[in-house]
C-alpha cells in the first residue's frame, strides 16, 4: 500500500480550473478517472488525513502511486472525456453499472434496398431504425410474428433473400402470407419500403390512425359484400389489438421519455431504466454497480447517463430524462444532454400524476434487482474468497493470487501451433487482458518447448514496460501516445501452466532466466487433475471438493477454449485458401469481384481472358496474369491461348509447345512464373 503523501503533488502546481484526473497504480495502469469543476479543490479532498476518508476512497489512494490531470474549457468537455476514460481504460475504482447482458433491439434495416426486420444487440447502426431494449429475443419475436400479418416484411438473411431471388421460389414465410416476398417480385421494392416504414410507424406509436384506417377498410368490404377481405382486415386488426396489448399504455399524453430509479446500500446500488415510447413502455433493463466512493445518488444517476446515452444521438436520446434525483451541477450534464440528441432534454424529477407513479413502480423495479443482486453476490463473493484463499494454502503463497494467468499450447498433428494466456483477477474472468500466440522459434510439435518460449515473450514485455514506467523513468515519454502502459504490463500472482511436471519447470526455467522471482508457478494436469509445483516430485492433490481446485479448472479449461478456438481459425483460414492468393497485385476487393461474378473458382478457371477482362477492375495484363496462375494451379486444366484468349485444345503426345497455339506462359515475364506472394 503506497504513501499518498509520497506522490501528492503540490498545490501550487494543480490548476483551478475544469479537468478530468487519473490515478495510476505502480504499474501505471489507470485505476480512477474523475472530473471536477476545480481541479485544485478536488484533488485536495484525496490528500487530507485518511481516518478522515471513506474506506473505499482509502484503498484506491493508497493503491494509486501517482495522479495526473488534464485541463479543459468546460464542465460538459471535462464530461465527455471522463466518459471516454472510463469506457477506454476500464478503472476498477470508478463506478461501472455491470449489464448482465446485451439487450436485445427490435431493428428494422432501413439503409438497406430491402428492408429487413430482425433482432439485433451491440453498437446501434447507421441507417436502421431500432425499437426497444426488450428484456428477452423473445419478446421481440412474439411481437413480430403477431405484426408480420398485417406487415408482411422481410424478415430473411442476405442469404436466404439471394437465393429465393435465384431460383424463384420465395421462402416458408412467403407462402404463409407472412412476408410479402420482394425476391421474387411479388412486391417491388419501393412498396416494400412503404410497408416496412408503415411497420416502424406503427411501433414508434403511431397506431390509432392506422387501426382507424383498417377499420374504415373492414367496413367498405363488409358493405360491398367482400366477406373473405373484411373477415382479413378484422383478423389484422385483432392481431395488432394482441401486439398494442403487449405494451400497455402507462401515459395517456403519448409521452417519449426514459425513467431512471436507483436504488442503494452503502456498498452496492442497483439502477432500473424504463423506456416509455408513445406512452407504453417500449423496454426495460438495469445495472448494477458497487459504490468505491461515497458518492450521492445524484452522482450514480450522472454515471448513468453517461452509461446510457455516452454512445447514443439523435432520438434515441428522449425529450424527457426523468430520475430520482438531480446531477449537481445539472447544467453541464443537461447541455451534454442537448448536444447527444441535437435538441432541448428535460432533466427533472417527476413531482405528481402518472409519471411520478410511474417512476415509483420503477423504484421498486431497482429494489427488487438490488435484493435479487445481494443475494446472488453473497454466495458468489464467498466462494470466490475460499477458492483463492486454498490455492495460497495449498501453494504456500504470501498472499491470495488476486491476478491468475493460465497458459495452454494447441495444435494439430504439430501443424498451427498457437498457445493462449487467460486472465482471471479476483476469481473472475478478464477478458479484456487474453492474449493468444503464434509459436515462432522452432517448426513442429514441442509443448515443453513452446511453453518455454510463450512465458520467455510474455514476461520478456513486461519487463520492458517495468523499465519504462518504473520510477527512475516517469518523466520519460512512454510508447503509447496516450500514456497507457502497453499490453503485458501488469504481472500476475501466479502463472497456471496446463500440463504437467515438464511444462512447469520449462515455464519456471524461462522466468529464471529472466530474474524474476517473485511469480509463483504451478501446472494443473488433466489426467488426474494434480496441481504440480516447480522442484518437487510429487503433486499436490487438492479435494475434488475443493473451491481451489474448481477455480483452478474454470481457469485451465478457459485456456485450452481460448487456444483451440484460435487454432481453429488458422486452420480454417490455410484450409481456405484460393488459388487467387498467388496472383501478384490482387487484392481481396478484386478477388472478391470474381467470385462473385463467375460464382466459383472452377467457373472461373474455365473462362477465356475476354471473360475475365468483363469483372470491373480487371485489365488485359491482370486477366493474363489470373488465368496463369489459374492454369499452374491445376495443371490438367485445359491450356489458354493468351493471344486470341480461347481454350486451347489438349496436343496429341510428342506435339511440340506451341503447335496448336501459344503455351499459357507466352507474353508473362520470366521472372513472374511461379512466383509466390
Amino acid at each position: 500500500m503506497a504513501d499518498p503523501s509520497s506522490y501528492r503533488p503540490a498545490s501550487g502546481q494543480i490548476p483551478d480550473s475544469p479537468g478530468v484526473y487519473k490515478f495510476r497504480d505502480e504499474h501505471r495502469r489507470v485505476i480512477y478517472v474523475g472530473k471536477a469543476k476545480s481541479l485544485r479543490q478536488r484533488l485536495a479532498n484525496y490528500f487530507q488525513d485518511l481516518a478522515n476518508l471513506h474506506p473505499r476512497t482509502r484503498t484506491m489512494v493508497t493503491t494509486a502511486a501517482s495522479v495526473e490531470w488534464t485541463v479543459v474549457s468546460t464542465e460538459v468537455e471535462a464530461l465527455q472525456l471522463e466518459y471516454t476514460w472510463i469506457k477506454e481504460f476500464d478503472p476498477r475504482f470508478n463506478v461501472k453499472y455491470r449489464d448482465d447482458k446485451s439487450y436485445p433491439y427490435l431493428a428494422v434495416t432501413m439503409n438497406e434496398e430491402i428492408p429487413r426486420v430482425q433482432v439485433m444487440r451491440g453498437h446501434k447502426r447507421k441507417g436502421v431504425r431500432y425499437f426497444g431494449p426488450y428484456g428477452h429475443a423473445w419478446a421481440i419475436r412474439d411481437t413480430v410474428d403477431l405484426l408480420l400479418r398485417v406487415f408482411p416484411v422481410r424478415t430473411c438473411s442476405a442469404g436466404v433473400l439471394k437465393n429465393a431471388a435465384r431460383t424463384g421460389r420465395p421462402c416458408l414465410l412467403g407462402y404463409i402470407g407472412k412476408c410479402s416476398a420482394p425476391c421474387v417480385g411479388r412486391i417491388s421494392p419501393e412498396d416494400h419500403r412503404e410497408l416496412a416504414e408503415d411497420f416502424c410507424d406503427f411501433m414508434a406509436g403511431r397506431t390509432g390512425t392506422y387501426l382507424r384506417r383498417l377499420e374504415h377498410r373492414m367496413r367498405e368490404a363488409a358493405e360491398e359484400m367482400e366477406y373473405e377481405r373484411a373477415a382479413r382486415l378484422r383478423d389484422d386488426i385483432e392481431a395488432l389489438k394482441k401486439a398494442m396489448e403487449k405494451n400497455a399504455v402507462v401515459l395517456t399524453d403519448a409521452t417519449d421519455a426514459d425513467f431512471i430509479a436507483v436504488a442503494e446500500d452503502e456498498l452496492e446500488a442497483a439502477v432500473q431504466i424504463f423506456h416509455v415510447r408513445g406512452g407504453r413502455v417500449r423496454g426495460q433493463r438495469g445495472w448494477v454497480t458497487d459504490k468505491v466512493e461515497d458518492v450521492t445518488t445524484g452522482a450514480l444517476v450522472e454515471h448513468a447517463l453517461q452509461q446510457l446515452y455516452g454512445e447514443e444521438t439523435g432520438d434515441s436520446v428522449p425529450r424527457e430524462v426523468l430520475v430520482p434525483a438531480l446531477p449537481d451541477p445539472i447544467e453541464p450534464v443537461q447541455d451534454w444532454l442537448t448536444g447527444r440528441r441535437g435538441a432541448g432534454v428535460s432533466l427533472r424529477i417527476p413531482q405528481r400524476g402518472d409519471k411520478k407513479a410511474l417512476m415509483e413502480t420503477v423504484q421498486r423495479n431497482a429494489q427488487q434487482a438490488l435484493a435479487l443482486h445481494k443475494t446472488k453476490r453473497a454466495s458468489d463473493l464467498t466462494t470466490r474468497s475460499r477458492a483463492l484463499e486454498e490455492i495460497a494454502g495449498a501453494l504456500d503463497l504470501d498472499s491470495v493470487p488476486l491476478r491468475i494467468e493460465c497458459y495452454d499450447i494447441s495444435h494439430l498433428q504439430g501443424e498451427d501451433v498457437v498457445a493462449s494466456m487467460v486472465v482471471f483477477e479476483d476469481g473472475l474472468q478478464r477478458k479484456s487482458e487474453y492474449r493468444r500466440f503464434q509459436i515462432k522459434g522452432f517448426e513442429g510439435q514441442d509443448d515443453v518447448r513452446s511453453m518455454h518460449e510463450v512465458i520467455t515473450r510474455r514476461f520478456k514485455r513486461y519487463l520492458a514496460e517495468k523499465e519504462k514506467t518504473g520510477e527512475w523513468a516517469q518523466e520519460q515519454a512512454l510508447t503509447e501516445d496516450d500514456g497507457r502502459p502497453k499490453r503485458f504490463a501488469y504481472p500476475p500472482q501466479l502463472v497456471v501452466v496446463d500440463g504437467g511436471q515438464p511444462q512447469v519447470a520449462a515455464a519456471k526455467r524461462a522466468l529464471d532466466e529472466l530474474g524474476l522471482d517473485d511469480i509463483a508457478v504451478c501446472g494443473l494436469a488433466k489426467r488426474l487433475e494434480e496441481v504440480w509445483l516447480p522442484d518437487d516430485d510429487d503433486p499436490v492433490v487438492l479435494p475434488r471438493t475443493s473451491e481451489g481446485l474448481y477455480l483452478l479448472q474454470r481457469v485451465r479449461d478457459e485456456a485450452h477454449r481460448f487456444a483451440i478456438t484460435y487454432q481453429r481459425a488458422k486452420r480454417a483460414k490455410r484450409v481456405r485458401t484460393s488459388p487467387l492468393d498467388d496472383v501478384p497485385g490482387l487484392g481481396d476487393t478484386r478477388k472478391q469481384a470474381l467470385i462473385k461474378h463467375f460464382g466459383s473458382v472452377r467457373k472461373l478457371r474455365s473462362a477465356t481472358i475476354d471473360q475475365i477482362q468483363e469483372v470491373p477492375g480487371i485489365g488485359r495484363k491482370t486477366a493474363e496474369t489470373i488465368a496463369v496462375a489459374l492454369a499452374q494451379a491445376a495443371p490438367a486444366a485445359p491450356a489458354v491461348n493468351t493471344a486470341t484468349g480461347e481454350i486451347m485444345e489438349e496436343e496429341e503426345p510428342g506435339a511440340t509447345p506451341g503447335s496448336s497455339g501459344e503455351p499459357v506462359t507466352a507474353g508473362v515475364p520470366d521472372e513472374r512464373r511461379g512466383q509466390d506472394t
